[in-house]
């Protein structure tokens, strides 16, 4: 028992820990910066951040997220990525215990919490987090996950082939691109960890509840505001299908396979 819960506080710190660097990821990536070489400044006055004020949530709690220096109001996006990924390390820990499995399993849940904040706000996925995780995928599943390697290259060969259809198609009825490559890629790297079988379920629910964001894009008017970031969706229910992936599955195929 002291053992469990001592895997888990030491999952949640380190959680914590590896989300203030996943913030750095989502902010810099976009901009083409390095993620290792320099220290955080603040966006506004451009000073330097403290150690002490970098401190995972308790940090933007005491300074009640603002800046020591210039006042300017800091995200809650930074202490929210920091407690779910808190919470992701959790997940993993307590599934898998303190194994590669574990670690596997959150560098994935990791990589899709920053591509969904990043697809979010800039509507791009970086290919160093897409492309990698491909790669992540592969081994993990010669190592430590719970699929076989062939599985996971049909998964990667399936997601960003489906994907690829709906584009062609899509550009071929509209003249227009419907679907960026980003996309495409983010798809075949969920393949890659969850296998083939995976890829139909977190297309049904992305495309869900992407259209109900569509949808209320249309609704509050304007030509051009509908465009949707799909990879914003596709990474949360990639989430959702590997927490719940078999009973999902079980029920997708019953009722699309009878």
């Amino acid at each position: 028992m002291h053992s469990d819960l001592y895997a888990l506080v030491v999952a949640s710190v380190t959680g914590l820990v590896v989300g203030s660097f996943l913030n750095v990821a989502i902010f810099r990536l976009p901009r083409g910066e390095s993620v290792v070489k320099g220290r955080s400044k603040c966006p506004n006055c451009r000073v330097t951040i403290a150690w002490y004020d970098n401190i995972p949530v308790l940090s933007y709690i005491i300074l009640r997220g603002r800046c020591r220096h210039c006042g300017s109001r800091i995200s809650p996006r930074y202490a929210v990525v920091e407690v779910i990924s808190a919470a992701m390390a959790l997940l993993a820990v307590s599934q898998y215990g303190i194994s590669l499995q574990a670690l596997w399993t959150y560098l994935f849940l990791a990589i899709l919490l920053v591509i969904t904040f990043v697809d979010w706000s800039h509507r791009i996925i970086p290919d160093v987090l897409s492309l990698g995780g491909i790669v992540l995928g592969w081994v993990g599943s010669l190592i430590c996950l719970d699929i076989r390697l062939i599985d996971s290259l049909i998964g990667t060969a399936v997601g960003g082939g489906l994907l690829l259809s709906i584009a062609l198609a899509y550009r071929l009825v509209r003249r227009v691109e419907g679907m960026g490559g980003g996309d495409i890629k983010l798809m075949a790297m969920i393949g890659a960890f969850l296998g083939w079988q995976m890829v139909f379920p977190v297309l049904l629910i992305a495309s869900f509840f992407g259209a109900v964001y569509g949808i209320y894009l249309m609704g509050r008017g304007g030509k051009g505001q509908t465009a949707v970031a799909f990879g914003s969706f596709l990474a949360p229910s990639a989430t959702v299908v590997l927490v719940f992936g078999s009973e999902l599955w079980r029920h997708y195929a019953n009722f699309f396979l009878g």
